[in-house]
């Protein structure tokens, strides 16, 4: 996999990116949202492109108004529903549910109420991912030098932009809706030197990131907690 080295970690308190629809910072947390909630037979595997999680269920589909270009994919929310409260990850995209509804898994909605309810009131609201170890980069099956597409997994908070370094500065990669930042050029043979920022202003450089075809890079550092 060739070395790899963390430049730095920074945090910095910033404002949000624009395709994260609450947005938020350490200073400002994102606000609570309300809407609808609902269940459907999840995997864990949706539009956001991350593989099907037998192991862990908690998942759910964001509404499309606040999916936008994927921006929280990967986010975990807090949802309060009649009779509880869950964890969730968002994986997917619920085209047919309105602004603050979320599309639950059967087993996280069973944890705020019984499925014969099928559609109850909820509020949820952004928490820290409970992750292990550093940040991820996950290159698409077909990446290559000509083609590159790039999706950060096992981070904390929502992800704002990631960029490479070429040409003696950082230049942005565009994210496409299925939650992979893609150069349709290319970034060349790597290895890569990446930028990744979270939606709080956190910030991890990683050098050494190799180019793999459906392979998973581990970065060097993890973004902090906010308190």
């Amino acid at each position: 996999m060739g070395s790899r080295i963390v430049l730095v970690v920074l945090v910095v308190l910033a404002a949000c990116a624009a395709d994260d629809p609450i947005g938020g910072s350490c200073d400002v947390p994102p606000p609570d949202a309300t809407g609808e909630g609902t269940y459907y037979a999840a995997t864990g595997a949706g539009n956001c492109g991350f593989d099907a999680s037998p192991g862990d269920l908690m998942v759910a589909a964001l509404n499309d108004p606040d999916y936008g270009t994927a921006g929280r994919c990967g986010a975990c929310v807090e949802v309060t529903g009649p009779d509880g409260v869950v964890t969730v990850r968002i994986v997917d995209r619920c085209p047919e549910c309105k602004h603050g509804d979320l599309d639950l898994s059967r087993e996280a909605f069973a944890r705020i109420a019984p499925l014969a309810a099928g559609r109850v009131p909820i509020t949820w609201r952004e928490v820290p991912c409970d992750v292990a170890g550093p940040i991820a980069y996950h290159f698409k099956d077909g990446a290559n030098p000509f083609w590159t597409a790039i999706q950060i997994r096992n981070h904390r908070y929502p992800i704002a932009s990631v960029e490479a370094f070429a040409g003696g500065a950082y230049v942005a990669i565009p994210r496409v809706n299925y939650n992979y930042f893609v150069d349709e050029s290319g970034l060349g043979p790597g290895p890569y030197t990446l930028r990744v920022t979270d939606t709080r202003g956190h910030v991890v450089e990683d050098t050494g990131i190799e180019l793999g075809d459906d392979v998973t890079r581990t970065g060097a550092a993890q973004f902090p907690s906010c308190p």
